[in-house]
């Protein structure tokens, strides 16, 4: 064995701990005094010698220190040798182990953070507040002291509970300046005193102290909680930072957890769902997995279909691969460079760094509310993102990578500025799209990448007037000479990562249709800069830019990132993505690293998701379109319960669709009765008094459960589903990961069934204990199984079971998954359980409608819609004192604009009437479109430009009768102005339309109405609020033929209107 050290500045009560456990456990422990000034707080535990590692967390060097002894330790009375049947750490018999684990959990997250909220300033005034969760604390203690003959809180000998809880409140209760913590918990003191007293502590805390003082080391936890009331994960984590050397002794699989990210539970039961991990850096001989998901971007709030894309995803991977024991990093945070953010900044008003810091914030918030548990959630807004992007792009650059070519680029003469590609938007060329506000680099609608030029009738965005060209000089990655390379890499990793077919057919396509030169400079200020005199003035392009930002984030997680990055046989790279960011993952970013001729590790297995589309319509994050982040939390909806929605509808293969009946359906039958029903009616019953029928809340004894014929085919079942669990999630083949863990639910609730438990308790106990102990057993396994799903549901079971989060474990070499096929042996007899209540609720029809309604429109017009009724409270109250009432609709019944803007988006903003076509001919410089004259009841008919020439013969036009949105702005089209739109239906393809046509009798000019939705028009539509673009999704025909606004007809004074052929199809 090395000689240890812990290296920390004098009076950091993080040494306590470990001082006192090492006296304890007769091992020598050497003080390295750090620097006070260090920031943050140098913190390390070294062990010299042949197993060379380091730890850099309080629990973690307890552990190690007290396996490490071979000595007995004396206990607390008269000096003789401890029982042999404990010692400090290691405990014989599981049931005292589990206590032990479940009490350093706790003291972990529960007591230090009770702690943490008092010198943190929390306990306000007095006793009271705060003080409540300390009381609550200190009572645990006191009643486990007081169940103990000699005065420990397990067993009857000093174990390493003693010493970390005594640590954790040592900054309390060694305040002799403040007997208010003191005069808490007579018990407690008493308690604390005594175990102060043990040689072993007073020479500890002297060594920790290193020659300060007591009050010194007060003052620094108190100075520590203020600052942070949580620790970051690069000064005091939870997990191990092993620099070499093996960990198979130090801790178990999955160590205890500190709480970043709580629940509530039942009682006062908080829940940590998220964990504190030291750094770590890749361990030789170990799988080392480094997880990313896209880099998420900072100018909007994240909607659903982003989530579970990218962080959500990744998440569940991530925490999948700690429950397997594998050395895993979670790497992610927001994308800040580019025209998207200094677009955004323009809007708000705000700089781009402003904007950057409000969103980081926005989505940092909402991903720890998803208990989304990242190593690092950083930006790359960073010194490291310029340092390491420089640097890759001058080896490019020396390797004679890039090339210079002058390009011709949109200026707008307004604003005074060459526009970059998303500044420019305009109507898509692609052949069936005709997308309006398709961006100069991508189509929204039909994801195809673009180059401004392409667009037709190109706009820019931030003043709205057609762009000029000018030249411009910038650098390209070249792309055609890594060509080989990039072959090379695509044949070989595809295979062996097990690439989603989507991600390989659109690599695939990228190389098929021949690589071009990508350009990667762009005329902005918010970026990288580009580190040559001749290009000073000009940045990064974000997508060269942006992948780097992995590489910047994991350096900002450790100075030793290039071990990481830089060791492609010893880490694998898993990458999570929604399928427009493929070809800048699976060419442009491996083409960028291979391109310098460095050891990169580059990316071995991507997981790439379709859309996720909302009711009828797309998540929309530019429209506002969709449930998003920071609507969820509005909700009555569990945390659990949206995760859980959204991985079971997780779009791998194909686009799947939101709808709140669906999340309805999945809440009340898959989790409320299955999951839900499974755990509970296994507990309650276990739970109730002996004799009642029940065991008392204590796990019985089974005897011979290989006997017991169903549940030995239990047994067997459930290995068989634990298999195609694991299977799936080494495929990351999430959705069939959760479905196999369900499938374990839906067997317990069958094998209790069968059993008919409630009848052995009275005709064959022993049988019913055999059951009821395999149930619990299942119960804790699929808390385990569904960790990686559904953490806040887990630790909900856990605080039910009574056991730590260390025990959901699925490591091969510790014999987990062998245990999985005996689920009896999985929980101790004798073990005591916790208060077992109903995990899941019903969700109501009106709940549903009332999120319906609620969520409906875009956010815009959602938060317009408030306003508006605020406002009409407020005019309300100003009518009831006598002032008059002003009318704001016009003689045709058309609201005022300003009010229309407060007006909830839905189809009664919209002016459609029923015209008919006076007169038609082809436009003269469009062979596509037709120019209409249609009278809608006005003094003079409207001319209207319609793209029919495709699809509706000349002679069918004339004197036709149309349904006609006639308060859309009007637009020029090819030179001619359009003043109406004339609606019609489409097959899924596009390759028919045919008329929306009202019914004969139907009076020209008349408004077409929707039963269900009274509302006046809007005078014109704003194209800033994208009405249109909001309601038009839930244009339909029905299986008759019938136009609808979702389920309302078209409805005429004649009757609806309808259309020739075309069913279940789109209308605009």
């Amino acid at each position: 064995m090395g000689s240890f050290a812990l290296h920390a500045v004098p009076g950091d009560p993080r040494a306590l701990a470990p001082f006192i456990v090492a006296e304890a456990s007769g091992v020598v422990l050497h003080f390295s005094a750090a620097a006070a000034a260090a920031a943050p707080p140098s913190f390390l535990f070294t062990v010299a010698g042949g197993e060379g590692f380091q730890l850099q967390e309080t629990l973690a060097i307890c552990r190690y220190i007290a396996s490490s002894s071979r000595r007995t330790r004396e206990a607390k009375k008269g000096g003789e040798k401890e029982d042999e049947d404990q010692a400090l750490y290691h405990t014989r018999g599981q049931q005292l182990h589990l206590q032990l684990e479940s009490w350093l959990d706790w003291a972990e997250t529960e007591l230090r953070s009770s702690v943490e909220d008092i010198l943190a300033g929390g306990g306000g005034g007095g006793i009271g507040g705060n003080f409540d969760r300390v009381e609550i604390a200190f009572e645990k203690i006191a009643v486990a002291v007081q169940g103990s003959s000699e005065g420990f809180i397990i067993g009857k000998a000093l174990t390493v509970v003693d010493i970390v809880v005594w640590s954790e409140v040592f900054p309390l209760l060694a305040d002799t300046s403040s007997t208010e913590y003191l005069a808490l918990n007579s018990t407690v003191s008493r308690w604390f005193r005594s175990m102060g007293n043990l040689d072993y502590f007073l020479k500890g805390a002297d060594k920790a102290l290193a020659g300060s003082s007591p009050e010194a080391m007060i003052e620094t936890a108190r100075a520590a909680a203020q600052s942070t009331r949580l620790p970051s994960p690069e000064s005091n984590g939870l997990r191990s930072l092993l620099v070499g050397g093996e960990s198979a002794a130090l801790t178990s699989p999955v160590p205890a957890s500190s709480a970043t990210s709580v629940h509530k539970a039942s009682g006062s039961a908080i829940l940590a769902t998220r964990e504190h991990r030291a750094s770590r850096i890749p361990i030789p001989g170990k799988r080392n997995v480094m997880v990313t998901s896209a880099l998420p971007y900072v100018n909007n709030v994240p909607h659903l279909g982003n989530i579970i894309g990218c962080v959500l995803s990744a998440d569940v991977y991530a925490r999948y691969c700690r429950r397997r024991g594998y050395n895993v990093i979670y790497m992610c945070g927001t994308d800040e460079y580019g025209t998207a953010t200094e677009t955004k900044a323009l809007e708000e008003g705000l700089t781009p760094k402003e904007i950057c810091d409000k969103y980081h914030a926005i989505h940092k918030d909402i991903y720890e509310w998803f208990d989304i548990d990242f190593d690092k959630f950083g930006r790359t807004s960073t010194p490291q993102q310029t340092e390491i992007a420089q640097a890759i792009f001058l080896k490019l650059y020396e390797k004679n990578r890039l090339r210079e070519n002058t390009m011709i680029q949109p200026y707008c003469n307004t604003c005074k500025r060459f526009l970059a590609d998303r500044l420019v938007e305009g109507t898509c060329p692609m052949p069936g799209c005709g997308y309006e506000d398709a961006r100069g680099d991508q189509c929204d609608k039909c994801g195809k990448l673009l180059n401004a030029e392409d667009l037709i009738n190109p706009r820019c965005k931030v003043c709205g007037n057609p762009p000029v060209t000018r030249e411009t000089d910038h650098l390209f990655l070249d792309l055609p000479e890594l060509k080989n390379q990039l072959e090379e890499y695509v044949t070989s990793t595809s295979v062996a990562g097990g690439w989603s077919s989507n991600s390989i057919q659109t690599t695939n396509a990228w190389i098929r249709d021949g690589l071009k030169e990508r350009c990667i400079t762009r005329d902005l200020k918010w970026g990288v800069p580009v580190p040559l005199e001749r290009y000073k003035e000009k940045v990064f392009y974000v997508w060269f830019d942006a992948p780097i930002g992995y590489i910047s984030i994991t350096a900002n997680y450790t100075s030793e990132w290039e071990k990481w990055w830089k060791s492609p046989n010893d880490v694998e790279l898993v990458q999570f993505m929604g399928k427009d960011n493929v070809p800048f993952h699976t060419v442009i970013f491996p083409c960028t690293l291979l391109g310098t001729g460095d050891p990169w590790t580059l990316m071995r297995t991507i997981s790439v998701t379709e859309y996720l589309n909302y009711e009828s319509g797309k998540f929309s994050k530019s429209r506002g379109v969709g449930v998003f982040g920071n609507d969820v939390k509005t909700t009555n909806v569990p945390v659990e319960v949206w995760r859980y929605y959204l991985l079971t509808n997780r779009p791998e293969v194909s686009d799947t669709l939101f709808t709140w009946l669906d999340l309805q359906a999945k809440q009340n039958n898959e989790l409320l009765k299955n999951l839900g029903n499974f755990v509970h009616r296994t507990l309650s019953f276990l739970a109730k008094p002996i004799g009642e029928g029940g065991y008392g809340r204590v796990v019985p004894e089974a005897a011979n459960p290989q006997m017991h014929e169903l549940t030995a085919t239990f047994g067997k079942e459930v290995q068989r589903v634990v298999k195609e669990y694991l299977d799936a999630m080494e495929k990351v083949r999430l959705k069939a990961g959760l479905k196999a863990a369900m499938n374990a639910s839906s067997l317990g609730n069958l094998y209790l069934q069968d059993s008919k438990f409630w009848k052995l308790y009275k005709e064959d106990p022993p049988a019913c204990a055999v059951v009821l102990k395999t149930a619990v057993g299942l119960v804790h396994l699929l808390a385990t199984l569904l960790e990686p799903f559904m953490p806040s549901f887990s630790h909900k079971v856990l605080a039910q079971l009574n056991l730590p989060p260390s025990t959901l474990s699925l490591v091969e070499e510790n014999g987990d998954l062998e245990r999985a096929g005996e689920p009896w042996v999985l929980v101790p007899a004798g073990h005591t359980i916790g208060s077992p209540e109903p995990i899941f609720s019903e969700m109501k029809d009106e709940e549903v409608e009332i999120y319906r309604k609620k969520f409906a429109g875009s956010q815009a017009d959602r938060a317009a819609s408030e306003a508006a009724g605020a406002a009409a409270v407020v005019n309300s109250e100003k009518t009831s004192k006598g002032k008059k009432g002003v009318s704001s609709t016009d003689s045709k019944g058309r609201k005022d604009p300003a009010e229309a803007k407060e007006a909830a988006v839905d189809v009664t903003r919209l002016d459609i009437r029923v015209g008919v076509i006076k007169n038609v001919k082809k436009h003269p410089d469009a062979d596509s479109l037709y120019v209409e004259e249609i009278d809608v009841g006005e003094d003079a008919p409207r001319v209207v430009v319609s793209g029919l020439v495709k699809f509706i013969p000349i002679e069918q036009m004339q004197n036709r009768r149309v349904c006609v949105l006639c308060n859309l702005k009007p637009a020029a089209m090819r030179g001619i102005k359009s003043h109406a739109m004339v609606l019609a239906a489409s097959n899924s393809d596009h390759t028919e339309v045919e008329l929306v046509t009202p019914p004969e009798g139907a009076v020209i000019g008349e408004r077409v109405k929707f039963p269900g939705f009274d509302g006046q028009p809007d005078d014109i539509l704003n194209p800033k609020k994208k009405v249109w673009e909001t309601v038009q999704p839930d244009l339909h025909t029905n299986a008759n033929l019938v136009a609808e606004y979702k389920d309302a007809p078209f409805t005429t004074s004649a009757g609806v209107c309808q259309v020739a052929s075309i069913r279940n199809g789109g209308i605009k």
